[in-house]
């Protein structure tokens, strides 16, 4: 049953509202990049935001308090967030720990490594990258050739990923990798990766949005240790695709969408006409739309979350809400920039607000988020297959 409303609900908002009022330093409303740890690292307040929502566990608000969690359920996290977002916060330590990794360790984790990695990911201390694409394994990712050798007392790692998001600043990677090269996808094993070794190196790429989010990362001689595999030795698609399931999951919710409402920008850079309505009726239309297709992801999302509750096996329908919560983020960004007129193409300089710098670099960003993480035509072909039921039309020509 869903666990939606209720006086419990009720008294727990009332809770989470007092917390937050007495523990959110107020200079970060609504500075999201001041609150999430980047290259630069965090401001004074940022520090102490991080180390109380640590502290309270509601970092990874619906994990089991034994490793630090906040042990909510999950109409109390939603609460949590309809609360942090009403006065402008984030979560400070959110990233792939929090929304691939540890909920993958969660249910196939041993119960040694739950102890060893969970706490600190709760608490904000290490950074995870992600390597699973290589360059000549995307789209086909269970073609992917790193190699993982049993050297004895561990694990030897030679190969290169790509589209390595954050290699640059993380402290552990989770890994796909190849262990038996006679068969396919039962060939590859999950393996943890420390990135502070002589073995491993970073290079950033460059994006058309001006920044480096990515990176090439080799593997030479590299070393994880025996109990750094998570799931049976050759078994790690099974874990593979579940991770990908919580990936597409986080693509397919609010932070792909996040950000400033495109009402209130409409408002301020398009204005109303006397009747208290955006003055472009044409805009006005195509915005409800828009908010409507947004709300619409929102609750079903919401549905799926319920529904998925307590089922570990990967399922197809993330690769719905992945398409659906990239399209509108995409949509998103072009309205913004639409609404913005010449203010929304600034690039830099002191005639555009920070912004409206942003905003043009959000829109180019935002047109990978149809590529990552599993393309769109790839989760459509999910979609049509695992879902629908249709027939592989490519093997008949």
């Amino acid at each position: 049953m869903a666990d939606f409303g209720g006086s419990d609900l009720d008294a727990f908002r009332a809770e989470a509202r007092d917390w937050l009022e007495a523990n959110f330093p107020k200079s970060l409303a609504n500075q999201p990049m001041a609150m999430i740890p980047g290259a630069e690292g965090l401001t004074e307040d940022g520090k102490l935001w991080k180390q109380r929502m640590a502290d309270k566990g509601w970092g990874a608000p619906t994990w089991p308090t034994e490793y630090g969690g906040g042990g909510l359920s999950g109409a109390e996290a939603r609460v949590l967030l309809q609360e942090m977002a009403r006065v402008g916060a984030e979560n400070p330590v959110a990233g792939m720990g929090t929304s691939m990794f540890g909920p993958t360790l969660l249910e196939y984790g041993t119960e040694a490594q739950k102890k060893r990695h969970i706490p600190p990911i709760v608490r904000g201390e290490l950074r995870w990258c992600q390597g699973y694409s290589e360059p000549g394994a995307g789209s086909d990712l269970a073609s992917l050739q790193t190699k993982c050798e049993d050297a004895g007392d561990h694990w030897k790692i030679n190969g290169q990923k790509i589209w390595t998001s954050g290699a640059q600043h993380a402290d552990w990677c989770f890994c796909l990798v190849r262990t038996d090269t006679s068969k396919k996808h039962e060939g590859i094993s999950f393996v943890l990766i420390d990135m502070h070794q002589p073995g491993v190196e970073t290079r950033p790429i460059k994006l058309i949005a001006g920044n480096s989010p990515f990176c090439e990362t080799f593997f030479t001689d590299a070393r994880a240790e025996k109990d750094d595999m998570v799931g049976p030795l050759n078994g790690g698609w099974t874990v593979g695709k579940r991770l990908l399931q919580h990936e597409r999951s986080g693509q397919g919710g609010a932070r792909m969408m996040g950000g400033a409402s495109v009402l209130d920008l409409a408002k301020k850079y398009v204005g109303l006409d006397e009747k208290g309505r955006i003055a472009d009726a044409d805009l006005r239309t195509r915005l409800t739309r828009h908010l409507i297709d947004a709300k619409a992801h929102a609750l079903t999302m919401q549905r799926a979350v319920v529904e998925a509750k307590g089922n570990i096996n990967p399922s197809a329908t993330t690769s719905v809400m992945k398409n659906s919560g990239t399209w509108i983020g995409q949509e998103k960004a072009e309205l913004t920039l639409e609404i913005m007129g010449t203010q929304g193409l600034g690039w830099e300089g002191d005639a555009f607000a920070k912004d409206e710098r942003e905003a043009v670099r959000t829109w180019l960003s935002g047109k990978a988020t149809t590529i990552f993480g599993g393309s769109q035509e790839i989760q459509s072909n999910i979609v049509s297959k695992r879902i629908l039921g249709l027939p592989d039309t490519t093997q008949n020509g």
